[in-house]
Parts: structure tokens; sequence; C-alpha cells
């Protein structure tokens, strides 16, 4: 299970997802400062003058349906605020997590020259006795 996994992420193009992840971060940061600037809809129906109101049952009909539309576009507008919060954090993860591998990749190239040298040392070491 685990060498599908390591194959999987000898698949990603790292070098590129290093490159993109602050576009990725900014996107989100803009993305969540269009949606949050945008005035929340109440969802109160306007009041409707008297001459509607006895109008006929096909105005009344149309109100009900229009403040109930009304309601469905407030809580869509929730879900938007909610969903590009959420695209916002994830791309700020993202952005840490890239971090760390270039972090963790600087210090296992770090690590394989610290084991290259030692080898060369003690196989010198081994040949002259």
């Amino acid at each position: 299970m685990a060498i599908g996994w390591l194959t999987v992420l000898k698949m990603v193009p790292w070098g590129d997802v290093i490159e993109n992840a602050p576009k990725v971060a900014s996107g989100a940061k803009k993305l969540w400062q269009t949606v949050g600037k945008r005035p929340m809809v109440t969802s109160s129906a306007p009041p409707v003058p008297e001459v509607l109101r006895a109008e006929s049952p096909a105005v009344a009909a149309l109100q009900i349906q229009v403040a109930e539309l009304q309601v469905a576009v407030a809580d869509l507008h929730q879900q938007m605020l909610a969903s590009s919060e959420l695209i916002q954090s994830l791309a700020q993860q993202n952005t840490q997590l890239i971090k760390r591998v270039e972090v963790n990749r600087v210090r296992l190239l770090w690590l394989a020259a610290w084991v290259l040298g030692l080898t060369v040392v003690l196989v010198a070491r081994f040949f002259r006795v």
C-alpha cells in the first residue's frame, strides 16, 4: 500500500506546486476579500402596499415566492462565505505545508551530503589500513 502512495508522490510536480503556492494563497485571499465585502441579503420581504395586498391571490402567491427566494439567496450567501473562508484556510495550510516540504528537502540534501562525506572518510580509512 505504501508503494502505491510513494509512486503517486513521485509523480507530483513538486517544483510547480512550490512555485504556485503563493499564487494560490493570494487568489484565496482575494476571493475572501471579494466575498466578505458583499452585503448580506436580508431574508425579510419588503412591506407590500395595500393596493397590492387586496389585488389578487396571484400577487400574494408571487410575494410569498419572492420572500422564499430571498431566504434561499441569503442561505446561499452564507454558504458562499463559509466556502470561501474554507478555501482561504486551505490555501494558507497549503503554503505552510509547501514551506515545510522545502525545509525537509534541504535538510535531506544536507543529510545526504553528510552521509556521503562520512562514507568517503570511512572507506578511505578502511582501505588505508
